[in-house]
């Protein structure tokens, strides 16, 4: 969360500025650290998280958009042969 309010504002303020900001409060962290974060891959999961957002948002436009998160989640998971859980549904704000 912090990284990314960081990047949201490091083009009107910069990095340093914004730390040095962040410093005085709970949420303080060291210009290292966000840099470190940045050069970081994504996890197994956050990889395997993006390629189910792509199965889902494929079986919700191939059913005229009309599937609600449990027509989506039971076609995927019976009809694809393939386990999504509830936590990745969340994300897709469908």
């Amino acid at each position: 969360m912090i990284v990314a309010f960081t990047d949201d504002n490091r083009h009107e303020f910069g990095v340093e500025p914004i730390v040095r900001a962040l410093s005085g409060t709970v949420a303080r962290i060291v210009v290292s650290s966000y840099y470190a974060f940045k050069k970081r891959e994504l996890s197994a999961r956050a990889r395997r998280d993006q390629a189910l957002m792509v199965v889902i948002q494929e079986v919700y436009g191939a059913n005229y958009s009309c599937y609600g998160v449990r027509k989506v989640w039971k076609a995927i998971n019976c009809r694809e042969q393939v386990f999504v859980s509830t936590r990745v549904m969340k994300y897709t704000k469908l």
